[in-house]
């Protein structure tokens, strides 16, 4: 996003206005911090400006990407998806991507007001890497990668900010607790935030195993379920 210092009339309505604190006053006129800017759109959508003075430049690989992850009219080339690309845990009834005696994640990575650098998701994505996480291919990070072994990404994306991103992944339940202490060491590692969702498949006589394996672990897993409301056949019971 910029600012066209002409037009600006230095009202200063913008400046509340973005989630990432990246626009300012400098010299009598409103400024944004180009590098703290995920261009989510927000402040233009907001009509505040009285004089239009805010722009939304056509952007060009790798600053696309920022967009792409933070504006929620946004889609993703790879999936089609708007926001962060990824349908997440809506699906799994109807796509059968979890099944029972597996365990799987979405971890949300950032939020408004802090968001993330895409090196930072990369320091995840390399420890799941090793952990021999299975990723969801249907996901905008597997366009980012440089070594789908390695889980590194292209090196020009590694300092794009954006407001979130989502990995989503499952692992066999008989390693959730490994992956569980992975996360756990990430979040020492990285310079933003992240939420854990734990995918648990309900079995026929109503448990769920990998939410009784958190909690003996010692977390504090808080349950949170979508129903299938008829939309499509489910692909997996078991």
């Amino acid at each position: 996003m910029k600012i066209d210092p002409e037009v600006c009339i230095a009202c200063e309505l913008c400046v509340p206005y973005c989630p990432m604190e990246a626009i300012s006053m400098k010299d009598d006129v409103a400024v944004i911090d180009q590098d703290e800017c995920v261009e989510c759109n927000v402040c233009l959508r907001s009509g505040v400006c009285p004089t239009d003075s805010l722009i939304a430049p056509e952007l060009e690989w790798p600053r696309s990407l920022r967009r792409a992850f933070s504006d929620p009219m946004a889609k993703h080339e790879l999936t089609g998806m708007r926001g962060r690309g990824t349908a997440e845990m809506k699906t799994n009834d109807v796509t059968g991507r979890y099944r029972v005696g597996e365990a799987g994640f979405a971890i949300d990575v950032g939020r408004p007001g802090i968001g993330t650098r895409l090196r930072d998701v990369e320091r995840i994505y390399k420890r799941l890497v090793k952990l021999g996480a299975q990723f969801e291919e249907q996901n905008p990070m597997r366009q980012l990668l440089k070594d789908e072994k390695e889980g590194t990404f292209k090196e020009e994306v590694l300092n794009e900010k954006v407001s979130s991103a989502i990995i989503e992944f499952k692992v066999p339940s008989f390693k959730l607790q490994e992956a569980l202490q992975e996360l756990k060491e990430c979040a020492a590692e990285i310079d933003t935030v992240f939420s854990v969702g734990l995918i648990d498949k309900v079995s026929e006589d109503g448990s769920m195993k990998n939410y009784e394996l958190a909690r003996q672990l010692g977390y504090h897993p808080s349950i949170n379920a979508k129903v299938c409301a008829g939309i499509g056949k489910p692909q997996a019971r078991f």
